[in-house]
């Protein structure tokens, strides 16, 4: 399905009326849509952010409704103070529109239902991740043999995800074949804003909460990592606590974040015993495990023995927690890629 099928569809849903709808040629992706005798000039977003829905505000002419696949909290406050509608693939809108000319009003108001994840066998997948993001952070070229270096992922795991974000138009490629053959990044902000988007569709709902009351998280961390450093498990922050220290920012973002090794909830449960740390729910720590095969390869570490994970992943974390979180991920994104 076409971006302008998808936009009327999720229009028709939310409005629950037919509607008649024209594409307008031009630098975004318009339709005007009607509705009895009012139209519509209606934006159609592949990404519900905040900085696309800015950009969206600040752009002429400037639409009535925006659309996307999702709308985040933090796009949806954007678009709102912004004083135009949205609504989203899930079924969930926010219209207030009167048409001053013929005195029609509008207003929807709806919640949805979260759609169902894409599917993963289309090739984001956990390894693709990894690869992303070692692009992203300039840790490896897109060539097989430079990413097998920086992830350790076997080479067919390698060719795979590459040839993956080739087709789909994040790479280009020359006519030469092999495991140096060159690549090129086609446009690192669609490259992330694909990535980013992929890992919280592949983000496992496997976590607990630990009860900690550091007044200083940097240093309670230290002191939870010489623990796991003698028991010999590997760790690395990540969400609020890595981007306070690669992008300071001042705000207070909940909850703090750690990933350490494991698919289940006694590996997590083991770690926190290891560090001291008592499992409570609600608590402000919560421990996941790490989010792709090549962990904790993909770790950089400070002066001070924190352990953070690669900045693509820190800002795709920070992106789900909350509109705080997005807006500490859009000033992380900033200061990394300026």
């Amino acid at each position: 399905m076409e971006w302008d099928e998808r936009a009327v569809h999720a229009l028709e849903g939310a409005f629950r009326n037919e509607l008649r709808a024209r594409r307008i040629d031009g630098p975004h992706r318009d339709v005007i849509v009607s509705l009895d005798q009012t139209e519509f000039l209606v934006r159609w977003l592949t990404n519900g952010w905040p900085r696309q829905v800015n950009e969206a505000l600040h752009t002429t002419p400037r639409p009535d409704i925006l659309v996307a696949p999702a709308m985040s909290p933090g796009a949806r406050k954007t678009a709102h103070d912004g004083g135009v509608g949205w609504v989203d693939e899930s079924g969930a809108a926010d219209v207030h529109y009167r048409n001053a000319t013929t005195g029609t009003t509008v207003v929807i108001e709806t919640k949805g239902t979260p759609p169902i994840p894409l599917d993963t066998s289309l090739g984001w997948r956990r390894a693709t991740l990894a690869v992303c993001e070692v692009l992203l952070a300039d840790a490896a070229v897109p060539t097989v043999s430079s990413v097998v270096e920086a992830t350790g992922l076997s080479m067919g795991s390698s060719a795979q995800a590459l040839k993956f974000l080739e087709k789909s138009s994040h790479l280009s490629s020359d006519t030469a074949r092999g495991p140096k053959s060159a690549r090129l990044i086609v446009d690192r902000d669609a490259l992330l804003d694909a990535y980013a988007d992929a890992a919280a569709k592949l983000r496992s709902p496997i976590s607990i909460h630990t009860g900690v009351l550091w007044r200083d998280p940097v240093a309670g961390l230290a002191n939870a990592s010489r623990l796991w450093a003698s028991a010999g498990i590997e760790w690395a922050a990540t969400s609020a606590i890595s981007a306070s220290l690669l992008a300071p920012l001042q705000t207070e973002i909940a909850p703090m974040e750690v990933y350490v090794p494991g698919r289940s909830w006694s590996d997590l449960r083991r770690a926190a015993i290891a560090a001291r740390l008592q499992e409570i729910e609600g608590g402000r720590l919560i421990l996941r495990p790490f989010p792709t095969p090549a962990d904790p390869r993909l770790i950089e570490q400070d002066t001070d023995g924190i352990r953070s994970m690669l900045w693509p992943r820190v800002y795709a974390d920070l992106r789900t927690a909350g509109v705080r979180g997005e807006d500490a991920a859009e000033h992380l994104r900033e200061v990394m890629t300026k």
